[in-house]
């Protein structure tokens, strides 16, 4: 029977791509004690990476957000794949860091982060809410525009 959290998923018609495996040397999560510590997830789609370029030349504020969106699906992906598939386990969102590749005048770095943030609550309700920083940065792995990295409490 699946869970709470997996027919929020269902509900609001989101399926979970699959965790994508490290570009480089180092593990998509890592879990010590009751902490998740997910690795910056780039948007890509069907194992494709996607939106590629800068914020405020490239693309605008929604497109960002859409990116961003993408990087928060992969993040609760590897999520699922540290808590053995359950994603009941999530106790809450603990904080998101966002990296939005833009040039130097962009200043709404929040309000594409907001995509990843706002998949979040939308998934995990009160416990999705969390802490966050958004950071403009001149480039990213693989020419992308936005990177989002995760911390989780489980049980």
């Amino acid at each position: 029977m699946p869970g709470t959290v997996e027919a929020r998923l269902t509900e609001l018609g989101i399926e979970l791509p699959q965790g994508p495996a490290p570009v480089a040397n180092y593990v998509p999560f890592a879990v010590t004690g009751n902490l998740v510590f997910v690795s910056g997830q780039v948007p890509l789609i069907d194992g494709q990476p996607q939106y590629f370029g800068h914020l405020g030349d490239t693309y605008g504020v929604d497109e960002g957000y859409q990116a961003a969106r993408f990087c928060g699906l992969n993040v609760i992906s590897q999520l699922r794949n540290a808590c053995g598939g359950d994603l009941d386990r999530v106790v809450r969102v603990v904080k998101l860091i966002g990296f939005v590749s833009s040039t130097p005048d962009f200043k709404d770095a929040p309000k594409v982060v907001n995509g990843a943030s706002d998949l979040m609550v939308d998934v995990f309700g009160e416990a999705g809410r969390h802490a966050r920083s958004a950071v403009g940065v001149s480039n990213l792995p693989l020419g992308v525009a936005v990177e989002v990295e995760g911390t989780f409490e489980i049980k």
